[in-house]
């Protein structure tokens, strides 16, 4: 069994150095860590998680995972916090039950060592900067986080009959709004491009202290996801488990 993960993110890439080191994949392209698991690097946004979850089954994934940040839409979620969706809901209110052998067992496996906050995963096809319009969200769908990948992955798993597993860490919480630098140095492929970034700060250097505290609040997700990676083969050994209970 070849487990697919997708990323968006070059950030959330290298949360899964422990199985490859220093490893460089251009967006767009996946790369084999183990024999058994591979990692497709999309960029942001559902179009770009789609395309990379169909490549990965078109190389030989059996099953999928949406690995990386996401917003937060309950209240009660702080950076850094673990989130294993149960339920997603898209952007059109459709719901997609992801409770499965395979998340039961991820779930027992991880609570060993974290925190693990179960619940619904709403989708954005953009950004979502305001914390008023998070809270709206919450809501209208009842989800405890937010973002762009996970249902697009989630359809092409369920196109092709593979299980598929949510696996995300807390980077904004709802009661943060995104300094507008954020969405204004964003291109059109999800990347914040520095320049653009740079020369909005300096015409609005209030913004400055904001982005600072995204930047820790992002620093706790991806050291959260790094620690989760080191417990990632309990996760996938979903067969030897049931074995060793049959024993």
């Amino acid at each position: 069994m070849i487990t697919g993960i997708v990323v968006a993110l070059s950030e959330e890439l290298n949360t899964l150095t422990r199985f490859a080191g220093e490893y460089k994949i251009t967006k767009g392209s996946l790369a084999f860590l183990t024999e058994r698991l591979v990692v497709a690097y999309a960029g942001a946004g559902p179009r770009n998680a789609r395309s990379a979850a169909e490549l990965l089954v078109d190389n030989g994934a059996t099953r999928l995972i949406s690995w990386g940040c996401a917003a937060a839409l309950s209240e009660t979620l702080r950076a850094g916090d673990l989130v294993l969706a149960d339920t997603l809901i898209d952007a059109d209110s459709q719901r997609i039950d992801l409770t499965s052998e395979w998340h039961s067992h991820a779930s027992r496996q991880l609570l060993q060592h974290f925190t693990v906050h179960s619940g619904g995963l709403a989708e954005s096809k953009t950004i979502v900067s305001a914390s008023e319009d998070k809270k709206q969200l919450r809501t209208k769908t009842k989800a405890i986080a937010l973002d762009m990948e996970s249902v697009a992955i989630a359809k092409v798993a369920g196109q092709n009959k593979l299980p598929f597993l949510v696996i995300r860490a807390i980077a904004d919480p709802v009661s943060m709004s995104l300094p507008a630098a954020i969405n204004y140095a964003l291109n059109d492929r999800g990347d914040v491009v520095l320049g653009k970034l740079l020369l909005h700060l300096a015409l609005h250097p209030r913004q400055l202290p904001g982005l600072i505290k995204l930047g820790l609040y992002f620093h706790a997700a991806k050291n959260t996801l790094k620690q989760v990676a080191m417990h990632l083969d309990s996760v996938l050994d979903v067969d030897g488990y049931y074995h060793q209970q049959q024993v």
